[in-house]
């Protein structure tokens, strides 16, 4: 086999890509939802019809959603270099990597809290609106509450793809798996590290579309 290396010495490169991923994911996705969730609100809320009609902030932020999530990763990754070098203060590493994950996978996630909230039956609206509730009152006990299953589900959706997303940017030596499958596996013909990176990809994924499929159940359930 080329390229082939001993378990000692793949082992460390397998744990070590591993918490990369880990820390891009989990810090991408923090982000993703603090600028997905109440971009998502308020394209929800900002409709012709809405709650708070505002029909052109509705149709820049529905543009800048759907131009972001009709570019290639790959090409966003690039294109996004010089603002990551700007931003962080280099292009290379996990830290960095986190810029173009967050910036790729925002706007899907807001559309798709967008069209979570879709979901909430008007006549709770309507009962909190009649009650002397305001805006605020609607999307914290309304909006938010009754959609928090779709939410989680999304979330679980959002959290696969930023996977995919964290294996794209090792193109740009973004570290994580991705890199190491890039320049060990790839560069160096090494089918060992090919295979691992490989099963622990889909060992993640599983892993994470598993606890989140159980906790919206569990939610369900208990709603």
């Amino acid at each position: 086999m080329r390229g082939g290396m001993s378990w000692d010495e793949l082992w460390p490169l397998l744990v070590n890509g591993t918490l990369e991923t880990l820390y891009m994911v989990g810090l991408a996705a923090l982000f993703t939802v603090l600028i997905g969730l109440p971009l998502g609100v308020l394209l929800f809320i900002s409709r012709r019809n809405g709650l708070a009609p505002m029909p052109t902030l509705n149709a820049v932020l529905g543009s800048i959603v759907n131009v972001g999530r009709s570019l290639p990763f790959i090409v966003l990754l690039i294109a996004l270099i010089p603002f990551t070098r700007l931003l962080i203060g280099t292009t290379l590493g996990s830290t960095a990597a986190i810029v173009p994950i967050t910036i790729g996978a925002f706007p899907f996630f807001a559309r798709l809290t967008e069209n979570a909230l879709d979901e909430v039956e008007y006549g709770r609206i309507e009962a909190i609106l009649s009650m002397g509730g305001n805006l605020w009152h609607v999307i914290g006990k309304a909006l938010l509450s009754e959609a928090l299953p779709s939410l989680l589900a999304s979330i679980t959706l959002t959290v696969v793809m930023l996977i995919g997303f964290s294996s794209m940017a090792g193109v740009i030596g973004g570290g994580g798996l991705g890199d190491l499958a890039i320049r060990y596996g790839y560069q160096r013909f090494n089918d060992q590290v090919m295979v691992g990176t490989v099963v622990i990809l889909v060992v993640l994924v599983q892993g994470v579309q598993m606890a989140g499929e159980r906790l919206v159940r569990r939610l369900a359930h208990r709603r």
